[in-house]
């Protein structure tokens, strides 16, 4: 029996890779379901090397497949920033304060830096090695005010030209199709498929 483990404990991101993998695994579960508990530094300075420690990590710990991601937005004229730290950007980390803080950045610095980035790192492992890696990205630009109640984190303020709008307003299926996490995951459908 071929199972999958996504070292989440996010029960959305695995319907969302369960409907995309689509029969190539028998079984796809969380770290919770699959009675896996592991403390987890996620102390690398890029995206596939946080995924790399939560793969590595639970993979040594079951001999079923891991996939760990790692993701986060970057803004050009913040040198990147929030990066890596997205989701611990502000003191709370809450969304809200991590909004504040990005917005009064972005406030400082002309409109044409604002050009930003969303970045999906995925890793798969397997009896404690890496088999597969990737990364998947979105671009677009942050607005000073948020527009939309879609999706989550820094949503609202990732502006897309193509389409004139937030991720906070698209509809989440176009989301789907279009987000750095989709343009991640159709690599990693890719890998498993040949493999």
């Amino acid at each position: 029996m071929k199972k999958l483990i996504i070292a989440t404990g996010n029960p959305g991101k695995v319907r969302e890779i369960e409907a995309l993998l689509n029969g190539e695994y028998d079984s796809i579960m969380t770290m919770k379901e699959a009675g896996i508990k592991a403390d987890i530094v996620e102390d690398a300075d890029t995206f596939l090397g946080n995924a790399a420690i939560k793969a590595l990590t639970v993979s040594r710990l079951t001999d079923a497949d891991v996939l760990a991601d790692d993701s986060g937005l970057c803004v050009d004229g913040l040198d990147g920033r929030p990066g890596v730290y997205s989701a611990r950007y502000s003191m709370s980390g809450t969304d809200e304060d991590n909004n504040r803080k990005l917005v009064e950045e972005c406030s400082c610095i002309p409109e044409e830096e604002r050009k930003a980035h969303y970045v999906c790192a995925l890793v798969l492992a397997r009896n404690g090695e890496e088999i597969f890696s990737c990364e998947g990205t979105c671009d677009g630009r942050i607005i000073l005010e948020a527009r939309g109640k879609n999706g989550f984190g820094y949503d609202p303020y990732f502006f897309l030209d193509d389409y004139g709008i937030t991720f906070g307003e698209m509809d989440p299926d176009i989301k789907n199709r279009i987000s750095h996490r989709a343009n991640a995951l159709a690599a990693f459908k890719r890998f498993v498929e040949e493999n």
